[in-house]
């Protein structure tokens, strides 16, 4: 299968082509520009170089949450726009399991956290087990105090954007037990993203680009702030 991967759902982005599980090319920026001004070019460049026949594609994949409000938006609508277009279902793939995913074959707990802002993150927790990756908490949103009693005990590899925010507080109540994955591995990429996209398409777990939802776990912060303002003016 064919496989059309658009990330834009944290700090980086990155769009990917997949053929049979073999990576064909990508995409990846993480620097200044918004997502607006990357995602389209980043596919039409990608679409240049390898000479891609969109008319091949049999599903695009998109990170579906949780993580930027905006990012988030931009990557989904473009990923409906394309799917709708060419006539092919889409696969989404919520962003903290991609980033689990650049984490192979450890025993340690893998931890991927995304800033949410207000001392919270985005998280959840896997383990491989019998050579697969599996998610063994739910997606949340946390406070960073509430995640590192959760895991406390534990020899866990953080990632994600939160790392950076966080970092020295994980470090003062985790002490060694706690690990950094290397900088290359910390975010989501639509490699992984296409890759799992793979796995899901055999499994038929795709849907149509009109009844597709992304995940955000909780309000964005204009919601929040409409909402203090309405309980402020009561």
């Amino acid at each position: 299968m064919n496989i059309l991967a658009i990330d834009a759902s944290g700090l980086s982005g990155s769009v990917a082509y997949i053929s049979d599980y073999k990576l064909v090319g990508e995409y990846y920026i993480c620097h200044k520009l918004t997502h607006s001004q990357t995602i389209m070019p980043m596919l039409e460049h990608l679409r240049s170089m390898i000479g891609l026949d969109l008319e091949q594609v049999d599903a695009v994949a998109v990170t579906s949450g949780p993580g930027s409000f905006t990012g988030i938006r931009i990557g989904v609508a473009t990923a409906k726009a394309m799917a709708l277009a060419l006539g092919v279902p889409i696969i989404g793939i919520p962003t903290l399991d991609v980033m689990a995913n650049n984490m192979t074959f450890t025993d340690k707990l893998i931890c991927p956290i995304m800033d949410a802002r207000r001392n919270q993150v985005y998280t959840s927790l896997y383990r491989w087990k019998e050579n697969t990756l599996q998610r063994v908490e739910e997606h949340l949103a946390i406070s960073i105090d509430e995640l590192l009693e959760k895991i406390a005990g534990e020899e866990v590899i953080f990632l994600g954007d939160g790392v950076d925010v966080m970092r020295s507080k994980i470090t003062e109540q985790m002490g060694n037990k706690a690990h950094f994955a290397p900088s290359f591995l910390h975010m989501q990429r639509a490699s992984v993203l296409a890759h799992l996209a793979c796995q899901a398409y055999e499994r038929g777990e795709m849907e149509n680009a009109d009844d597709f939802v992304p995940m955000y776990l909780r309000k964005s912060q204009a919601e929040r702030e409409l909402e203090e303002r309405e309980k402020g003016a009561n």
